[in-house]
Order: C-alpha cells, then sequence, then structure tokens
C-alpha cells in the first residue's frame, strides 16, 4: 500500500488547539503492536506525529442499545476518539447503532429513514426500548463540568406508545435532568447536528445523494451542511421581526399624536381655571330647602299611621264579638256534646235493664223447651202401651175369629161371611188408625224441625254477612298493609302518596305560606308499640289529618284533596297557626309516677304536630295503662289521677271515671310496628274466615236441603193423612151396619168379647191420652214458640239499641269534633285579637319612633337652617338638584380643578407626550441601524458563501486528483442549483461528464470526495457515513478509505465513525483507530453482538 501524505501546515493552523492529554495505557498498547511500514508509510507517519493530542468535546465515548429494533442487546460500544470503524455483516446491527444516535440525541424518526414514529423502534413483544450515550465533556467547550463533570450520559426511552423521555446524567451517574430543552443546550454548545447529513449520513440518504439527478437537491445538501440555510432562515426571521417592528412603530405614531392632544388640553384647562362659588352658593341655598323638605314629609308620613292606629283601635270591637261569639258556639257545642253524652248513658242504662229480662225470657224459652221434651217421653210412652194393647187385642180377636168360626159353621153361611167382614173391616181400620196416628206425629215432626232450621238458617244468615264483610274488610286492609311494606304513606290511604306530593311540588312553587303537616299519624311514633291499639282508638281520625299554618292555605289543601281524591271521605283539616315550640303543659298535664300521658307515650319531632295534637285531642291529660283492671281502679278509684279525664288500655278500652267502653278493633291499622307480622297475622284470620265461611256455607246447604226435604214430607204426610182418614171413615160406617145385625152368641165366645171390648176400651182411652199428650205437646210447642219469639224480639230490641248507640257514639264523636271545632276558631280569633293588640302596640311603637325621628329632624333642620323656610318642592326633587348640582361641580372639579392638581396632571401629559416621542425616535433609530446591519450582514452571508463554494470546490478537486480523476462544481446561487460533473481516467481522454454518467464505484468515490470536501469546510465534534463503499470496487475502496483517514488524521480532534460490512484487516495497527467488530447475526435466537476492540 502507498504512504498517507499529511496535512497541510496551513489547514493544521487553522484548526483549533486542543489540550494534550497522555493515557499511559494507550501509549503502552501503541508501543506494542507493529505498524506496516510497507503499506501504510505516510500515514503511519501522520498517526504518529499526532499521538498526544486530545479530542474535542461533544465526541461520542459509549453507545448501548437494549429493545431497540429488532435487537435485544447491543453493546456498551466503545469509541475510540479518532477513528471508528463499526464492521458486520447485513442484520448485525450497525444501522441500528446509528439510527439509536439519531434518535437519542434528539433527531426525528423520519431522519433515521427508518420508520415514519419513534414507537416503531420499540422490539415487537417488549413494552419500551433504551438507548444510553455517553458524550465527553472536556476542555474548554465543556458543558457546565462543574455540573455533569468529564462526561454527560444522555439516558433515552421510547414506550410503546411512542412516547420519548430522557434522562442527563452526571460521570457520577447521578440524574441532572429530564428535561429536553437541556439535552438541546447541550447539543448546541457541542455544535452537534444529528439532522445534518454532513455530521450523519445514513445509508438512505447516501443512496439518495447518489442517485438523485436534481441540481437543486445537491445545491439545498449543500446549504444545509454549511448551515448556510440557517443563517438564511434566520435572515429571514429578522427581516419580518424588522417589519413587525415598523407597523407597531406606526401604531405608535397615532398614540404619540394623542398624547400631544391631551397634553394640549390640560394646557387649556389650566389656563382656564374660574370660580365654582355661585354654584357652591346655589347648593347650599338647595340643602337648606332639603332639610325642612325632609321635616314635611315625616309630617306627612305620621298622618296615615295615626289613621291606621285608630282604625285598629275601632276594629278591636269586631274581634272581641268575634271572640265572644265563637266562646258561646263553644257553649252550645258542649252543651250539646253533654246532651248526646248523657242520651248515650242513658242507652247504655236501657241495655243493662233490658239484660236481666233478656235472661230471663231466654229460661222461659229453655222451660217450655225442657216442658216439650218431658211431653214427647210421656207420648212415646203412650205410644208404647198402646202397641201393647193393640197385641192383646189382635191375640183376642184371633181366639174369637176361631170360636166364630166354629159357630158360623152351625148357623150358617151368611153369619159367617158377616163375621168375617166385621173383623177384617175391624182390622183394617185399626191399621189406618195406628197409620193416622203415625202420620200426624211425623207431620209434627216436619213441621218443628222446618221451622228450627229456617231459624237457623236466619241466624246462619246474618253470621255469615258478618263474616263476609269482616273478609271484605280484612282484604283491603291486607293491601294496604302489602302496599306499605316499600311506602308507609300508603297505610293511610293508597292516595295519601300522591297527596304529599302534590303538597310538596305546591309548596315548593310558593302555594303555601307555611307547608301543611300530615298526615298526623305518619308523623308520630311509639315508644312502646304495645300501645298501639290505645292511642289509634284515641285518636281516630286524627291520625288521618292535616293541620294548615292559616285559612289560605286550606283552601288550597282542599284544591289539592279534590283533584287526589276524587269519591270517597276525605281527610280532615286543622287550621291552627304553627309555632316553633311545643305548648308549656306542665300545668294541665297529667302527671302520673307509674303510667304515662300519651304525649309521654308518643315520639314527636315537628312542635305543629304535637301542638295539634294537644288542642285537639288533650293528649297530655290522657293515661295509657296496659291493664284494663287497673286502669278501671286508678280512674274509678276514689282518687282519680289530678288533670286526666279519662284512659286507655292496651286493647283500646276507653275509661272514664264514672264509666267504660270497649274498643270495636281489635288490632292497631296505622301505628303497628311490625308490618310482615301484621300481614301474616292478617293472612292467617282471613284464612280462619275463609275457612269458617266456607263451613258456614256448606251448613247452609245442608240447611236448605233438610228444608226441602222436610217440607217435601210434609206435603206428603199430609195427603196421607187426608185418604188415610177418608178410607177410616168408610170403614167405621160399613162396620157399625154390620155390627147392628144381631147373631146367636155362644157362652163361650161372651168373655172373650168382654174382655177385647174392655181391650178395646183401654186402646181408646190410651189413644185418648196419647191424643192428649200430642195436643200438650202442640201447646207446649206453641208457648216455646211464643218464649222463643218473645226472647227474639228482647234480643232484637237489644241490637236496635246498640245500633242506636253507634249512631249516638257517631253524633258523640261528631259533636266532639264541632266542640274542637267551635273551640279551634274560638282559639284561631283569640290569636288573632292578640295578633291585633300586638299590631296596636307595634303602631303605637312606630308611631312614637317616627315621633321622635321628627323631633330629631327638625333639631338637624334648625341647626341648618334657624328659621324654617316655607318648601313647596319635594323632598325627592330637591335631592335631585342637589345630586346634579354636586355632579356639575365635580365635573367642572375635574375637568378644571385646582391649580395645582390642573399643573400637575398638565406636566405629566407633556412629560408622557415627551417620553413617547423619544422612544419612537429610537424606534427608529433601531429600524435604520437594522438595515445597516442587516445590509452589511448579507453582504458577509455572500462572501461567506462564495467563500465556502470555493473552498468546496478546491477540496472536491484535490479529493478527485489523488485518484486521477477530473471534475468541475458549478454553483448557481440565484437559481440554487449546484452542478457536479467528473471526469475519470487521465488527462483530457473524455470530456467531463455529469455523474449520472459514471459506473456505480466512481459515483459512490465521487460522493465521498464531495462528502470530504463538505467535511472539510464544517465544524462537529463528530462525523458518521454509513456503508459509503457499497457500490465501489476494490480499488476506489482503497483510494476513498485512504483518503478519509487522511482527513481524519488532519482533523484529530475529531470523532470519525464508519459503518461497512467490509472486515477492514488491511487498516493499519494504530491507537487512534478503533474497530467495533458486530457479531452475524442468528436468525433462531434473538440477535446478540460481540465488542472487538483492536488499537
Amino acid at each position: 500500500m502507498s504512504k498517507r501524505k499529511s496535512s497541510s501546515a496551513s489547514e493544521k493552523a487553522s484548526k483549533r488547539r486542543r489540550p494534550e492529554e497522555e493515557d499511559e495505557e494507550e501509549e503502552e498498547e501503541d508501543g506494542e503492536r507493529p505498524v506496516n511500514d510497507q503499506e501504510h508509510p505516510l500515514l503511519n507517519n501522520q498517526l504518529q506525529s499526532t499521538r498526544d493530542v486530545v479530542s474535542d468535546a461533544g465526541i461520542v465515548e459509549s453507545i448501548t442499545l437494549k429493545n431497540f429494533m429488532c435487537h435485544s442487546l447491543l453493546g456498551p460500544f466503545t469509541f475510540g476518539p479518532n477513528v471508528n470503524f463499526v464492521v458486520g455483516n447485513n442484520g448485525s446491527g450497525k444501522s441500528a447503532v446509528l439510527t439509536a444516535l439519531i434518535v437519542a440525541l434528539g433527531g426525528n424518526a423520519h431522519a433515521t429513514n427508518r420508520g415514519l414514529s419513534l414507537k416503531g423502534f420499540v422490539k415487537e413483544g417488549e413494552g419500551s426500548a433504551d438507548v444510553s450515550i455517553t458524550l465527553r465533556n472536556i476542555g474548554r467547550d465543556a458543558y457546565k463540568p462543574d455540573v455533569y463533570g468529564s462526561a454527560v450520559t444522555v439516558d433515552m426511552r421510547i414506550t410503546r406508545d411512542g412516547l420519548r423521555t430522557y434522562k442527563l446524567r452526571s460521570k457520577s451517574g447521578q440524574v441532572v435532568s429530564t428535561k429536553k430543552e437541556e439535552l438541546l443546550s447541550i447539543l448546541d454548545n457541542y455544535n452537534i447536528q444529528v439532522n445534518n447529513p454532513v455530521s450523519v449520513l445514513t445509508q438512505e440518504m447516501s443512496k439518495y445523494f447518489l442517485h438523485s439527478k436534481g441540481e437543486g437537491d445537491k445545491y439545498k445538501f449543500f446549504m444545509k451542511a454549511t448551515q448556510l440555510e440557517q443563517m438564511k432562515e434566520d435572515f429571514v426571521y429578522i427581516k419580518t421581526t424588522k417589519h413587525v417592528t415598523e407597523d407597531k412603530v406606526g401604531q405608535h405614531n397615532e398614540c404619540l399624536k394623542e398624547l400631544k392632544r391631551k397634553s394640549q388640553e390640560k394646557e387649556d384647562q389650566y389656563k382656564s381655571l374660574a370660580s365654582l362659588d355661585d354654584l357652591r352658593s346655589k347648593l347650599e341655598e338647595l340643602q337648606k330647602q332639603m332639610a325642612w323638605a325632609l321635616v314635611n314629609e315625616m309630617e306627612k308620613d305620621l298622618e296615615p299611621l295615626k289613621q291606621e292606629l285608630e282604625g285598629n283601635k275601632r276594629s278591636t270591637e269586631k274581634y272581641d264579638e268575634k271572640v265572644q261569639e265563637w266562646k258561646n258556639k263553644v257553649e252550645e257545642a258542649e252543651k250539646r256534646y253533654k246532651q248526646i253524652q248523657e242520651k248515650l248513658e242513658d242507652i247504655t242504662q236501657q241495655v243493662q235493664e233490658l239484660q236481666p229480662k233478656c235472661a230471663e225470657l231466654k229460661a222461659e224459652a229453655h222451660k217450655w223447651n225442657t216442658l216439650i221434651k218431658t211431653s214427647e217421653v210421656t207420648a212415646h210412652r203412650c205410644k208404647t202401651n198402646l202397641r201393647d194393647l193393640e197385641k192383646d187385642k189382635a191375640q183376642l180377636s184371633s181366639r174369637i175369629k176361631d170360636l166364630k168360626l166354629c159357630i158360623s159353621q152351625t148357623s150358617g153361611a151368611e153369619s159367617q161371611a158377616r163375621a168375617k167382614r166385621i173383623e177384617q173391616i175391624q182390622t183394617n181400620l185399626e191399621n189406618l188408625r195406628h197409620q193416622i196416628s203415625t202420620l200426624g206425629q211425623q207431620i209434627d215432626q216436619y213441621e218443628l224441625a222446618s221451622s228450627r232450621a229456617k231459624e237457623e238458617q236466619g241466624k246462619m244468615r246474618k253470621e255469615q254477612e258478618g263474616l263476609i264483610r269482616a273478609i271484605e274488610a280484612n282484604k283491603r286492609n291486607l293491601q294496604i298493609m302489602e302496599s306499605s311494606r316499600s311506602n308507609r304513606l300508603r297505610r293511610f290511604g293508597e292516595h295519601m302518596p300522591a297527596l304529599l306530593n302534590a303538597v310538596e311540588e305546591a309548596y315548593r312553587k310558593g302555594q303555601f305560606k307555611q307547608k301543611p303537616r300530615g298526615p298526623l299519624g305518619y308523623l308520630i311514633s311509639l315508644k312502646d308499640p304495645e300501645l298501639a291499639l290505645a292511642v289509634e282508638v284515641c285518636l281516630k281520625g286524627q291520625l288521618q289529618a292535616f293541620t294548615c299554618d292559616n285559612y289560605d292555605d286550606e283552601k288550597v289543601l282542599q284544591g289539592l284533596m279534590s283533584k287526589v281524591f276524587p269519591v270517597g271521605r276525605r281527610p280532615v283539616i286543622i287550621t291552627s297557626h304553627f309555632l316553633p315550640h311545643v305548648h308549656d303543659t306542665r300545668k294541665k298535664a297529667v302527671n302520673h309516677p307509674k303510667y304515662p300521658s300519651m304525649l309521654q307515650a308518643l315520639e314527636i319531632e315537628d312542635p305543629v304536630v304535637a301542638n295539634c295534637l294537644i288542642d285537639q285531642k288533650g293528649i297530655e291529660s290522657i293515661l295509657l295503662i296496659k291493664n284494663r283492671t287497673e286502669a278501671r281502679g286508678v280512674m274509678q278509684g276514689p282518687n282519680p289521677p289530678r288533670n286526666c279525664f279519662q284512659a286507655y288500655s292496651k286493647e283500646g278500652d276507653q275509661i272514664y271515671t264514672n264509666r267504660n267502653y270497649t274498643a270495636d278493633q281489635t288490632r292497631a291499622n296505622y301505628l303497628s310496628g311490625d308490618v310482615e307480622e301484621e300481614i301474616r297475622h292478617l293472612q292467617r284470620e282471613m284464612e280462619n274466615q275463609e275457612a269458617q265461611a266456607n263451613r258456614f256455607q256448606q251448613q247452609m246447604n245442608r240447611l236448605n236441603d233438610n228444608i226441602k226435604q222436610n217440607e217435601a214430607l210434609l206435603r206428603n204426610s199430609h195427603v196421607e193423612q187426608k185418604t188415610t182418614n177418608n178410607k177410616a171413615t168408610k170403614l167405621e160406617l160399613e162396620l157399625t151396619d154390620l155390627q147392628n145385625v144381631e147373631e146367636p152368641q155362644s157362652e163361650d165366645l161372651r168373655p172373650l168379647e168382654e174382655d177385647l171390648q174392655e181391650i178395646v176400651t183401654k186402646i181408646a182411652s190410651k189413644r185418648a191420652e196419647l191424643d192428649e199428650a200430642h195436643a200438650k205437646m202442640a201447646d207446649l210447642n206453641v208457648s216455646y214458640e211464643k218464649a222463643d219469639q218473645e226472647y227474639k224480639q228482647h234480643k232484637e230490641q237489644i241490637s236496635t239499641i246498640a245500633v242506636e248507640a253507634d249512631s249516638v257514639k257517631d253524633d258523640l264523636s261528631k259533636a266532639d269534633q264541632d266542640v274542637m271545632k267551635c273551640e279551634h276558631h274560638k282559639k284561631h280569633y283569640d290569636e288573632k285579637r292578640t295578633g291585633h293588640l300586638r299590631g296596636i302596640q307595634t303602631l303605637e311603637g312606630e308611631l312614637k319612633k317616627k315621633e321622635e325621628e321628627l323631633q330629631a329632624s327638625i333639631g338637624k333642620a334648625t341647626e341648618i337652617c334657624p328659621e324654617r323656610v316655607a318648601v313647596r318642592r319635594s323632598a325627592r326633587s330637591l335631592d335631585s338638584e342637589i345630586s346634579r348640582l354636586k355632579v356639575k361641580i365635580s365635573t367642572q372639579q375635574e375637568q378644571q380643578g385646582d391649580p395645582v392638581e390642573v399643573l400637575r396632571q398638565y406636566h405629566e401629559a407633556l412629560e408622557s407626550y415627551r417620553n413617547m416621542a423619544q422612544q419612537m425616535k429610537n424606534l427608529n433609530s433601531f429600524i435604520k441601524s437594522l438595515d445597516k446591519v442587516m445590509n452589511e450582514r448579507l453582504q458577509v452571508y455572500s462572501e461567506l458563501r462564495r467563500f465556502l463554494s470555493a473552498r468546496c470546490k478546491y477540496y472536491f478537486d484535490s479529493m478527485l486528483a489523488q485518484r486521477g480523476y477530473s471534475g468541475n462544481m458549478t454553483f448557481d446561487h440565484k437559481n440554487e442549483t449546484l452542478s457536479i460533473s467528473v471526469q475519470p481516467g487521465q488527462g483530457n481522454k473524455a470530456d467531463l461528464s455529469d455523474m449520472h454518467s459514471l459506473s456505480g464505484g466512481e459515483r459512490s468515490f465521487s460522493t465521498v470526495c464531495f462528502v470530504l470536501s463538505l467535511w472539510a469546510i464544517t465544524e462537529a465534534p463528530f462525523r458518521c457515513l454509513d456503508e459509503f463503499d457499497v457500490y465501489m470496487d476494490m480499488v476506489n475502496r482503497r483510494i476513498s478509505m485512504d483518503m478519509m483517514l487522511k482527513v481524519a488524521a488532519g482533523q484529530r480532534y475529531r470523532q470519525f465513525v464508519f459503518l461497512t460490512p467490509q472486515s477492514m484487516s488491511s487498516l493499519p495497527e494504530s491507537r487512534l483507530i478503533r474497530i467495533l467488530r458486530l457479531k452475524d447475526p442468528d436468525r433462531s435466537q434473538n440477535n446478540s453482538q460481540r465488542d472487538e476492540e483492536e488499537q
């Protein structure tokens, strides 16, 4: 190999000098490796002459890749300070190292030509990619050496979402910053330009440049590489900023004119000051009139108050009349209540008087029933005797028949036939009589059974109707209970939730002055659940009632009820003034040491509800005693509790001091606590009632069947009895005729006939006795029916009286409500009268206060103007004119002001004008200076562009000459084009031709020459070149390599990184050259690498 040429002395003198440092370890290694003097003698001389030079700040010391692109781990790679070769086959990671360098130092993904976004650099299947780059930070260009030390480490992480984060560490590994702005400052300090193709020329950019046919692209490449493009953009920005400044100067000129106008106005004000005495005198006169005008108006305001007070005093009599009227109505209602109560007591007394008579009639009916049964026994005994006599008669008749048969044989056929006929008639007649008796007994039995069945059927029908009503009531209660599971309000009626919603909506709209409370039962709760029935029986309809504060609210609530309750009973409305506290009932309340009052047994949070129940029912004076016996003993004893007029037991019994009443209901419907238990109880009760109703129905069906059967048997018995009587009558007539025929009697036959006659007599006697017993039974039945009828009538009378008592109870309840209503109205008018009197007192106080204010106002007016002024204008008019005058005076003072203030404002306006004028003068001067500087800079820019173009041409021709080529570079700065022509070979063998007519190796060599020429005229701490020799043959590759090594030797403080698939085994051994060999890719596993360093 030919020897390398050393760089010229002028080129060396133009470079910056770096501090010289020497590494002992590197000296030892350099001494151990021999140099191939035969192949690179000139290059070795240059390398040996630069062994003590230290590289510049900003070079790359090491780089590490993790999960970047398709590589799990690459590095760490340690780069040398001067020349570095990264060699390896395709796929080993060379381009990944260069791409990571660009991205980690702030380059975008598009600049790498390896992807469209950063997330594409994360290895498939991983969450992030990491790149770590260490930059040298020594020398005079070091960046914050006291913070970072001798090295700056840039740690970059790219997430799967394409997010890029940085950590900037010092030499010791401490994180100094995580902001990209800090990284940009570091890159600017080092002049690192990863997006500049001269600093980092990627494989794709190299191919693009080789194959590019546009002269404009080459020119842009030159401008960007030399940073002339950035200078041009800066000039454009400065020019734009200058135009903006000129626009602002134009705007400030207008402001300057306005400031000048204001300063002239202030000057005119200063010159035109005038006196304001006339306006002040007029204002003083108006203020005097204003003082007495206020006195006049206050005197006028007193008159309506006095008139109102007189009117209120006169209307007090009306309130007194109303109070007296309702007091009389209360007395009448109480009197009517006492009358109804006395009537109820009379009815109760009648019932108590009728009870013994009812028991007596019941005993009487039982006695007659017992006698009937005794008569039935007697008749049965007679019937038995009669049957025995009939048997004896039949036996005697048989003997007499036999004797007569013997006689008939001797007396003739006629006598025999007649005797036989008589005997036959008697037998038939006896049978018919027995049958008639039996039919009579059957008829009596059928009639009695039928009447008793009908009576029992009537009783059962009444009980069944009552049971059906009870079942229907329980069904309604069960439905209410089931619906109250989710809403307890439904216990008080299925329409109650809708009513409360309507009340809430109306209150929200402001239709109520005070929100009505109700239903009252929903707003109270029991401390002891066992007293639920007692409280419910006592309060009755009050549980569903509502209370209003005034009659206007009552009308609104009635309207809502008419909509929600279209038919049926509506809840009661109680109107009473709402108070924020509960009544003081200590004087009127019952206080028992053992038993609570109803007020004490209830939990009532709302004082309005508590006051309503106290006013309406007097719950503070009602005792609740669970045991009814104890309740009677407490209330009806010698010393009943003080202030207590009634008590209730847990069964709902109402006990007064002289009487007591039993409750109609057995369970609480509204206040029971356990809904499920109530539902189960109602279901069990309904099941029992339905079973009882089924039994009643079955009994009724059986009774109907019995009645029908008895009536049919009775009809048949009557018909049969009539037929049998007719037959008996005919046989008796025929027997009489036959017996009247005389026949001779035998002596032996006569005693038997006498016995027979005696038995017949006894039979007749017994039959008469039996008929008498039947007759007696009939009489007894009549007496029993009469006694039973009287008992029933008496019982019905008691029931009627009980029904009347219920009606009287209802009347008593209504009368009680009337009393409460009248008391409520009386209380209402009492409160209105009290409020009216309070209003009078308030008016009197207000009148007194107004009179005092009037005297004070007169005193103030006298101080302002001792003599009273006749004022015809109103205070409002005077006040308006005074305000207008004050505004006018104030305006004139503001416009003119006192001389000191006007003078001060004048000087301020003049100063502002002068300052603005000076600023405008300075800005105009700055714009002129900027124009001058920009013109100079543009001239320098043109000279620099021309100088860099000339240098680039020179270095390009020098590089081509080393291969024996000749070429030409033509810059057209006006049209921004760069034309490159290259002539391969020696001399003038051919004309200069465009680079596209060259072979691939020649074009690559020409490109290397162009790049090296740009390297020579630009500054950067490191330069990277990817696969620069891809299209070169061995000769061009060797010449290009020598040229690049020569340039690197001439720029010892710069770092060069070359990426190539060649082995580079022919390079000379030197401590300034470092070769990083990448391991061949393993297709079956993740990519790995090894770092082989050679010096």
